[in-house]
C-alpha cells in the first residue's frame, strides 16, 4: 500500500491550505484513514480522522473548527482542508490508512495505523 501526500507549502498566517493524499495498492475504501503532524522536536499528534465514508470524523481540539477532513473513495484520495492558519500549525503532515473491523470505525490513535506517507511539509509565518 502507498501513501502519497501532497499540497503543503509555506503560507502566511490566517490563510489556507488543502492537503491531499492519494493511496493505492488496496482498496482505498477497506480503510479508516487519518491525518496526523509532526513538529521538529515534537513527537507526532493526531490531527483529524474519518471512518470508510467520511460520515463520520474526528478532530483535535488543536484544529476543531479550523481543519476538515474528507475522501472521495472513487479518487482514492484523503483531504484536509485547513483554515485561518496559525504559526503552530508548522509541521510535517502525515496521512495513515488503518484497517477497518467496521464500517464505524475510526480512531485517533497512532498505534493504530498500518500504513503511512513520507509526509508534506507546511510551513506557516506570522
Amino acid at each position: 500500500v502507498l501513501l502519497v501526500e501532497s499540497g503543503g507549502g509555506f503560507v502566511q498566517a490566517g490563510g489556507s491550505l488543502r492537503l491531499s493524499c492519494v493511496v493505492s495498492g488496496r482498496s482505498f475504501a477497506s480503510f479508516a484513514m487519518g491525518w496526523f503532524r509532526q513538529a521538529p522536536g515534537q513527537e507526532r499528534e493526531f490531527v483529524a480522522a474519518t471512518n470508510w465514508n467520511g460520515v463520520s470524523t474526528d478532530y483535535s481540539p488543536l484544529v476543531q473548527g479550523r481543519f476538515t477532513i474528507s475522501r472521495d473513495n472513487a479518487k482514492s484520495t484523503l483531504y484536509l482542508q485547513i483554515n485561518s492558519l496559525k504559526s503552530e500549525d508548522t509541521a510535517v503532515y502525515y496521512c495513515a490508512a488503518a484497517e477497518a473491523p467496521s464500517n464505524i470505525y475510526y480512531t485517533s490513535t497512532l498505534d493504530d495505523y498500518d500504513y503511512w506517507g513520507q509526509g508534506t511539509q507546511v510551513t506557516v509565518s506570522s
